[in-house]
């Protein structure tokens, strides 16, 4: 049987061709579309047509597009094509925004100063353009009055109405309810 012949690495080996890019010799098909190292589209043409020319130009072939029919591949120099794909994920990764979900926790007999500074407190992250779960958690005897308390969060949101909107209604959530709070638009 060949498999019980073939050394273990032999198959990581094909594993990490299939994640990545194919190149060169590890291109199995029979034809593939050309595009020169200028751009410029040479055509449809066999694997080893293609792998000569790029051999000429002292270049690598590259499979850039495998699941097309037929697949592209590119003339490139292989490290220099990899160096600029790093550097554009990179980009594109500086360039996301990434936003937050900030907590706060309030309690069912939370005094009106307290309230205050929690108010101010979601102000400055929805400034900053983050997102504001407010949670108003019940311990012991106060779950027996927790759709009273309910009025908590319609006031912290009837007061914040005016730099933010309410992204998921108030919840019960256990032992808890929550609401989501985001920047107005």
């Amino acid at each position: 049987m060949l498999v019980d012949s073939l050394p273990i690495h032999y198959f990581f080996w094909r594993y990490k061709t299939i994640s990545e890019l194919m190149i060169n010799e590890q291109i199995r098909d029979r034809e593939v579309r050309v595009i020169g190292e200028n751009g410029d589209q040479l055509g449809v043409m066999p694997v080893k047509e293609a792998q000569k020319l790029a051999d000429e130009a002292g270049l690598d072939l590259v499979k850039i597009a495998p699941t097309a029919k037929p697949p592209v591949c590119k003339i490139v120099d292989y490290g220099k094509y990899r160096y600029e794909q790093a550097r554009k994920e990179k980009d594109a990764k500086k360039k996301q925004k990434t936003v937050e979900l900030k907590e706060i926790r309030l309690s069912p007999n939370i005094d009106t100063n307290d309230l205050n500074t929690k108010m101010n407190a979601a102000k400055k992250f929805l400034a900053k353009g983050n997102k504001v779960k407010i949670t108003l958690r019940f311990r012991g005897r106060e779950m027996a009055h927790m759709n009273s308390s309910k009025h908590i969060l319609d006031d912290f949101a009837e007061s914040l109405s005016d730099v933010a909107v309410v992204e998921k209604a108030p919840k019960v959530e256990g032992r808890s309810i929550g609401m989501v709070l985001a920047e107005k638009r």
